[in-house]
This record gives structure tokens, sequence and C-alpha cells, in this order.
């Protein structure tokens, strides 16, 4: 009776959870430039999106207008990854662990900027809270309609920038980078544009997070890459068959809303909070282990059927 009444309850925390996925989403459409093109996990993603977060709400509670607030954490993430890129390509530290020195640093920067831990929004005003005024829905209405507006505008923007000549020598980087720099492009600086591009995202999704759940946290961005890849593979194996690099963007977001939605189940059910970083990684594990797995299977399937059919 317990589940079923836990149940019962499911409907009314869904809208919520979209808009969670929407907002985290664009975070992992920012792990996605660099996992999917870069072919790197940058782990300064746990430390940026704190960043955004910590910069954004400095900015807000001291009277700044919410949109330049906004503007700053990007900044912030950008200089971040800047920060990755020089590590890699300047002093030539592997790129994961070059994402795990700045994320190190960016703790104790966070901290410097917040000044303590933790930093409340609840009486300050916001972008959803002045979307909620403005039209008069509700605060998980407005925070997806939000969500929306901003995930659509970055990735028309993307895709009109990996169309430019810049955006086509980053994608080039990734998926030859011999063959690119023979070509006379300058690998160090594609490198970096696009850690600086993904950390920029990633600051602005910790501001908008921060804003949707009324604080700023030193531990917010703890495990944000694990639910940016859990995103990006769950957008793939939903969204796979779709080859256009606007649909792969977009199958990041989609990835987030189901990572949040399948959340938002689980913490109906009575699991414990503390363990959704390991649901987290299950999830992972199961996306990246299944499509393999199945691949496998029709592969042997398609080697038995031949043999049977040549005897």
């Amino acid at each position: 009776m317990e589940i079923i009444a836990r149940l019962a309850n499911l409907p009314g925390a869904l809208p919520g959870a979209c808009a969670q996925g929407l907002i985290w989403g664009i975070m992992a459409i920012g792990v996605y430039l660099t996992y999917r093109i870069l072919d790197v996990a940058d782990l300064t993603v746990d430390g940026s999106i704190a960043t955004g977060g910590a910069v954004a709400a400095m900015l807000i509670i001291g009277g700044c207008d919410v949109w330049v607030a906004m503007l700053v954490a990007v900044l912030a993430g950008m200089l971040a990854g800047l920060v990755t890129g020089l590590f890699h390509t300047a002093c030539g530290i592997p790129a994961i662990l070059a994402g795990i020195l700045t994320q190190i640093a960016l703790w104790s920067i966070n901290l410097r900027i917040m000044g303590k831990s933790n930093i409340p929004l609840l009486k300050t005003k916001t972008i959803f809270s002045s979307f909620v005024e403005v039209t008069g829905l509700k605060s998980s209405q407005a925070s997806g309609l939000i969500g929306i507006i901003i995930a659509v505008v970055i990735i028309v923007a993307l895709y009109w920038f990996f169309g430019t000549e810049i955006g086509s020598a980053l994608r080039a980087t990734g998926n030859n980078e011999d063959m690119i720099r023979a070509l006379g492009v300058n690998t160090k600086m594609t490198k970096m544009i696009a850690l600086m591009l993904s950390n920029g995202l990633v600051g602005l999704s910790g501001g908008l997070v921060c804003q949707s759940q009324k604080y700023a946290d030193i531990g917010m961005g703890t495990g944000a890459i694990v639910i940016g890849l859990a995103a990006i593979v769950i957008g793939d194996v939903l969204m796979g068959k779709f080859r256009s690099f606007g649909s792969r963007l977009a199958s990041a977001i989609v990835g987030s809303i189901v990572y949040f939605l399948i959340r938002a189940v689980v913490l109906q059910l009575g699991m414990d909070a503390n363990d959704m970083k390991l649901l987290s990684a299950i999830i992972v594990a199961l996306a990246l282990c299944i499509p393999v797995s199945l691949n496998k299977y029709r592969v042997k399937r398609a080697y038995s059927e031949g043999g049977e059919k040549n005897a």
C-alpha cells in the first residue's frame, strides 16, 4: 500500500523532474562537446558547474541583474576551461589529469568566492521567480519553459558554429588530430576553444541550477560528470538512429530529461537520496554495456545464420 501511495504522488513530481532535466541538459551538451567531439572526459565539469553557481549567486544577492550574473557565470566557466586547456596543451599534462587538477583547485576557489559552503537565494529575485511573476505559471512550468528556450538557442548556435571553418576544424581535431595538424591547423588552439566552450555551457548550467534550487552549494557539482555522461549515453540509445549533428546535441537534452525522470521515479519509490550517485553509475554502466552486448549478439547470430545457409 505504501508503494501505491508513493506512485500516486509521482505525477506531481514529473514536471519538476523534466525542468531539472532541461537545465542539467545544458551541462550535458557541454560534456558532449569534449566527450564526443574531443574524445576526452573533462573532469573540470564537477568544479566549473559549482563555479558558475557560486559566481551567479554572489552577483545576484549583491543586487546585480540576473542576466548579467548568468553572463559572468559563463565567463567564469570558460576561464576554468582555459586553465584546463593550458595545463593540457602548454604543460603537456594528459587531458583527464588536467581536468582533475583544475577541479581540485576550483573547490578552494569556489569557497573563496562564496565565503562559506552554502549561499541561500530564498528571498532573492531570480530568472525563474521573475518569469513566474510575469506569466503566472507554476515554478516547475516556468523552469521548464526557460530551460526549453535556452536549450533551443544553444543547440541552434552550436549547430551554426560547428558549420563554420573554426567549428569544422574543432570537430576534425577530435576525429583525426594528426591529419588536421598536417593540414596546418593549430590543434592546441582548437582544444582550448572546445574546453572553454564546453565549460562555459557548464557554468551557464550551474548558474541556472542554483537559481532553480534556490541556493548555491560547494558540493553541487559532485558527480556532475557522471550525470552528463549518463545523459549522453541514454540520449544515444534513444536517438541513435538520428545522425545529424543537431539531433546529437538534442539527444543530450533528451537523455538528461529521461535520467531525471528515472531519478524522480526511484526517489518516489523510497530510494535513499544518498544512493543516487550509485544509481547514476549503474545507469551509465548499463547504457554502455547493453548496446555492445546486443551488437555482439547480432554479429554472432549473423555468423551462425550464414553458416547454416552455407551448409
